[in-house]
């Protein structure tokens, strides 16, 4: 039986104008099929039911988010500090992590600064942030199998970040947030949690993605049942400034992964970290090309958001 009904409500803009579609899980393979909501005002998208076994649905160890860590040696973690303290100190812009520097240029205001990763999974971005040099890290996840400390005061914390009453600089959710029931109420919570000027970081797909408009139920960031909520830009926009804070810039930040996980599922072939190798160079290369293209047009399938909490 489902639990926590969705109202028949948008969840992002509070609109009535609901039509349903139907979306099956197809990460793993299971072919179990789920009711969504479209809201035609805003165009964001929920999940009619949320299922009771919401958990199976993240098969332990075979979900991205929780596969083994991977930790480096002292050396290198000295050169990764080096690296990082060039990169945001110095502005030295050829030390850039290229994972993640674009958006943590944006978010960084001290080494000292608190922060919170929100369903931070295996803990691996914290960590590469602890190595580093940040050491005022916490992670939280309700998914995790037990709460452990994977390096010095550097936890993970198998609860919410409602379970809390820690008081952060930055709160993070990459790619978590559209995990979450209630996504109001999660903004309503960081803005308690956060400091005077803190800030929130939000990596999230979005519905203003042109794959999500041409290919429907077989768009690979769909992720049904797990992704309970996919807002537009208009959408999460509209939540901040009910919530509180402040939209400080959007910024599209889609890849190839739009388009080769697409074609996987089109095939009718389960989600592989390695579904890159099916595809030719050339063809991987185009679409890494028409990602950026998207994303200079708004129509990229994910973002970056990022909210400040006013003094």
């Amino acid at each position: 039986m489902p639990i926590d009904s969705t109202p028949s409500r948008c969840l992002y803009c509070d609109s009535t104008d609901l039509v349903e579609f139907s979306a099956q899980e197809r990460m793993f393979g299971m072919g179990d099929s789920f009711l969504y909501l479209e809201c035609k005002d805003c165009w964001s998208i929920q999940i009619k039911d949320v299922p009771s076994d919401l958990g199976a649905y993240y098969s332990g160890d075979e979900y991205y988010s929780f596969i083994p860590l991977v930790k480096s040696g002292s050396v290198s973690n000295l050169f990764k500090s080096l690296r990082l303290k060039g990169f945001l100190k110095l502005k030295l812009n050829q030390f850039d992590p290229k994972v993640y520097g674009y958006w943590l240029k944006e978010v960084f205001t001290s080494f000292d600064a608190s922060i919170a990763d929100v369903g931070c999974g295996n803990g691996q971005l914290l960590y590469e942030l602890y190595a580093g040099g940040f050491k005022n890290l916490t992670g939280f996840d309700p998914f995790l199998k037990r709460s452990t400390e994977i390096a010095n005061g550097l936890n993970l914390l198998k609860s919410e970040l409602k379970d809390s009453d820690q008081m952060f600089d930055l709160i993070m959710y990459h790619h978590a947030f559209e995990h979450l029931v209630n996504p109001e109420e999660e903004l309503k919570i960081c803005f308690d949690r956060l400091k005077p000027n803190g800030k929130v970081l939000i990596r999230i797909p979005v519905t203003d993605s042109q794959v999500w408009k041409n290919e429907r139920e077989f768009w690979v960031q769909l992720d049904a049942p797990r992704h309970l909520t996919i807002p537009s830009v208009k959408g999460i926009s509209t939540l901040s400034d009910r919530t509180g804070f402040k939209v400080d810039e959007v910024e599209f930040d889609s890849t190839e992964f739009q388009f080769w996980g697409t074609e996987l599922y089109k095939k009718g072939e389960k989600l592989k970290s390695s579904g890159v190798d099916e595809f030719s160079q050339a063809q991987i290369e185009e679409w890494k090309k028409k990602a950026l293209s998207y994303n200079s047009e708004g129509l990229g399938d994910q973002i970056c958001l990022f909210l400040s909490k006013p003094e």
